[in-house]
């Protein structure tokens, strides 16, 4: 039995494409996504998602034979999204490029840990997330990359963005859950 043909943009089978449902959207900050290899052909990688919202660039991590250029991140107005307890909600000055390291946690973690260009930046922490319904599991208080770039964004004062991205999330989870015909979990 042949899979349905996907949509060569969101990977969604071409029934369920989630391309009308991804806004175009401004932002006066400027997202880059650093992706860990293993993301690259998931169809519920949310930073696929927020990416093509936002026109994004997204860098790949963890190639067989090719590591990333990632002088330019660190500039001044550079941030990280990722938390450390010192972490500041807002840092300031605002930041301009906002790094954002998309896996799992684990994954993300060593990201951050094994990139020097990452560990020098200033950090943005965001608040605990919201029990929505989720994709995969994710540790108590965490968030997909969507849904963590969608609430730095309403953190840099940027709501309609943000209030988009999540809207853009909910149609997500529940194309997974059409696709799968499967209840998805809560965190």
């Amino acid at each position: 039995m042949t899979a349905p043909p996907r949509c060569s943009r969101c990977l969604f089978p071409a029934a369920l494409c989630l391309c009308p449902e991804i806004p175009r959207l401004a932002s006066a900050v400027r997202v880059v996504v650093l992706r860990h290899a293993s993301e690259i052909p998931r169809v519920t990688s949310t930073a696929r998602w927020a990416a093509l919202a936002l026109g994004a660039e997204v860098i790949d991590y963890g190639l067989p034979g090719r590591a990333p250029e990632l002088g330019a991140l660190v500039a001044p107005g550079a941030a990280l999204l990722f938390p450390t307890p010192r972490s500041p909600q807002v840092p300031l000055p605002r930041p301009r490029l906002l790094v954002v390291p998309d896996g799992t946690w684990q994954q993300a973690r060593r990201m951050v840990q094994r990139v020097p260009a990452l560990r020098a930046l200033p950090r943005l922490a965001l608040a605990t997330a919201p029990a929505v319904a989720r994709i995969r599991r994710a540790p108590p208080g965490g968030m997909s990359t969507l849904e963590a770039i969608g609430a730095a964004l309403a953190a840099l004062g940027e709501d309609e963005a943000a209030a988009r991205l999540s809207a853009l999330h909910a149609a997500g989870v529940e194309r997974v859950r059409r696709w799968t015909g499967s209840r998805l979990a809560t965190a």
